[in-house]
């Protein structure tokens, strides 16, 4: 029964920064659906010697090899020679691919050039996969008991290719098994806080299997079950889920691919409330995010950037002498931003951020990183006192993050 995959991605191209590798997330995605887990992805130029070093590693230790690539008409395009090496098979010429291939020059009223015929050159014994939309035939074969999968590079080649040629098949080899994946994100804890936490839990399960993701402002838990059904995966990974759910408790934002600035969202529709925001080190960012959301303006009244201590006066009403007294980064100062852009917009809540982004401008008493963040509600005025780390981008992506992470805690 067929369980993990192995993708090697064949193309030259793919190693600079100009071209992504998009065929092997959609290979990944469609053998995900029918139970089967990538678990090595390899991409190499067109280079003989190295695809041939990669190749034979990969059939060594995967029972599914799936290359995308390298079967065009030119010299570079070597994928078929290298895979008859490796698997010990004789190139022949097949006379219907190559047929197939001068039939479709002559519809387009062209003549085949010479160097198309090598694409009807193929491993004795490999199963042809037609392609209807290219020239390049796909190709599967069989040593040993290993399934080893050749397809075109071009996407609107491989992907037709692919569902109608290989994934009923597969399903077959991978015996009705199903994958079923949770995502939380949590946020206002860092990585090894969280597996410390909840690796008691997790360890004791091989089926789901848990990951770990650090990302900018959030810490992600994949969880991955395998079921005889989709349902039975589905009650695998839940019971787990569960689990750490009640474990982390609200550091848990989303039990699914919402960003949190979505989940701000969904609490203010819910309680019909209203946001304003005035900020100075973040610049905007966090009316950025709010407003990247369709629909925000049924609930986001106004976002000001009170970047100069003279906007905070007139923009946010800060008095003068606050700042004076306490300086543009410092908590009352948060709090009067929070306070006057609520009762100047008569939003719900009034949010308000001052801090030091870099890399300059800090000091001993106010460092780079300090972060000052204020709510308003009603008669509550709530302050958070931030020490973040990084370059300038990531302290105000921080920032943003932990100012958004007020508003729901506050509405939750």
């Amino acid at each position: 029964m067929l369980q993990h995959a192995e993708i090697i991605a064949i193309g030259s191209e793919l190693l600079t920064p100009d071209r992504l590798d998009t065929n092997s997330l959609f290979l990944t995605e469609r053998l995900n659906s029918i139970g089967i887990e990538v678990e090595l992805k390899t991409i190499v130029g067109d280079n003989e010697e190295r695809l041939e070093q990669v190749a034979r590693e990969a059939v060594k230790r995967s029972a599914l090899v799936i290359a995308t690539g390298g079967l065009g008409p030119t010299e570079d395009d070597v994928t078929k020679k290298v895979f008859a090496r490796v698997l010990k098979r004789q190139m022949v010429l097949d006379d219907q691919i190559l047929e197939r291939i001068k039939a479709r020059f002559r519809r387009r009223g062209l003549e085949m050039p010479a160097n198309n015929a090598r694409q009807a050159l193929v491993p004795v014994g490999g199963r042809i996969l037609d392609n209807p939309a290219g020239t390049a035939p796909g190709l599967w074969m069989e040593p040993e008991g290993r399934h080893v999968i050749l397809l075109p590079g071009p996407p609107p080649e491989l992907k037709p290719m692919f569902e109608e040629c290989c994934l009923p098949r597969l399903a077959e080899l991978a015996g009705g098994v199903r994958l079923f994946k949770q995502v939380f994100k949590a946020t206002g804890i860092t990585e090894s806080s969280l597996d410390e936490r909840i690796a008691p839990i997790y360890v004791k399960y091989k089926n789901p299997v848990t990951t770990i993701l650090a990302s900018p402002g959030e810490v992600q838990i994949h969880l991955t079950g395998r079921g005889r059904s989709e349902e039975e995966a589905r009650k695998i990974v839940t019971e787990l889920a569960d689990k750490i759910e009640f474990e982390l408790g609200d550091l848990i934002f989303s039990r699914g691919e919402e960003n949190l600035e979505q989940i701000v969202g969904y609490y203010l529709m819910m309680r019909e409330m209203t946001l304003a925001v005035a900020e100075s080190c973040t610049g905007g960012l966090v009316a950025q995010r709010i407003t990247s959301v369709p629909g925000s303006s049924s609930y986001f009244l106004t976002g000001v950037t009170c970047y100069s201590n003279r906007s905070k006066i007139d923009l946010a009403g800060i008095p003068p002498l606050v700042i004076e007294m306490s300086g543009a980064v410092s908590a009352e100062v948060a709090k009067g931003l929070a306070e006057g852009i609520r009762l100047k917009t008569g939003a719900t809540l009034g949010l308000g951020i001052t801090g030091v982004a870099g890399p300059a401008g800090g000091s001993v008493e106010k460092p780079v990183g300090l972060v000052h963040i204020a709510l308003s509600m009603d008669s509550s005025l709530d302050h958070q006192e931030l020490r973040l780390a990084g370059d300038r981008e990531r302290i105000r992506l921080w920032a943003s993050q932990a100012a958004l992470d007020m508003v729901r805690r506050k509405l939750i």
